[in-house]
């Protein structure tokens, strides 16, 4: 599968600051009924921002939000925890976000957001309290250095898994970068025959 490379983005920020955001919250389990990631975005914090008669919610922090200008999503500690599904990375991209950064992020949605070329980011607790307290700031992520910047002087390093980094550096998942291999390996098979 391939999706748009990753390399910098510059995005004014949504802010989340609420701890334990877990997948059921990101994507309710009602509309995992598919297995197509196809208008997943619609439904992302559904509950966020719809009460039950599906009007927009006023106190929405989504209220006014543009996915042209805001595709960093700024989230509290443990953010992606709960179950596996990997809709939630899915309705995350389809909503226009392409990073999500916090303190802390669950190690599954963390993996499966890589795959499908949602990039989350975790950094410092004192980058992420000012990321916070900054809601619709612009900031920077740039992934080939690894630095996610709120202005030219306030700048974190984060660590990234070195084969995930150059996956989403050149748009593809595992599978897809293996595709992109194929000639050489075919050509290592023939040579072994």
């Amino acid at each position: 599968m391939s999706f748009e490379p990753f390399s910098t983005l510059t995005s004014r920020t949504v802010v989340l600051p609420q701890e334990n955001i877990d997948t059921d919250q990101i994507i309710p389990a009602r509309f995992l009924t598919t297995t197509s990631k196809e208008g997943l975005g619609q439904s992302v914090f559904y509950d966020w921002r719809y009460d039950e008669n599906g009007s927009p919610k006023n106190s929405s922090v989504f209220n006014g939000y543009n996915p042209e200008s805001h595709k960093i999503l700024v989230a509290g500690p443990n953010f992606g925890c709960g179950s596996s599904r990997e809709h939630a990375p899915w309705a995350l991209y389809g909503f226009g976000f392409r990073a999500v950064i916090s303190s802390d992020i669950a190690d599954i949605f963390k993996s499966n957001a890589l795959k499908n070329g949602l990039l989350a980011v975790e950094v410092d607790p004192k980058t992420h309290a000012r990321l916070l307290q900054s809601p619709g700031a612009e900031a920077t992520v740039d992934l080939e250095r690894q630095i996610v910047a709120l202005s030219v002087w306030e700048k974190a390093h984060f660590d990234m898994e070195p084969f995930a980094r150059q996956c989403l550096l050149n748009g593809v998942d595992q599978l897809g970068h293996l595709f992109n291999q194929l000639p050489e390996i075919e050509k290592f098979e023939m040579s072994r025959s």
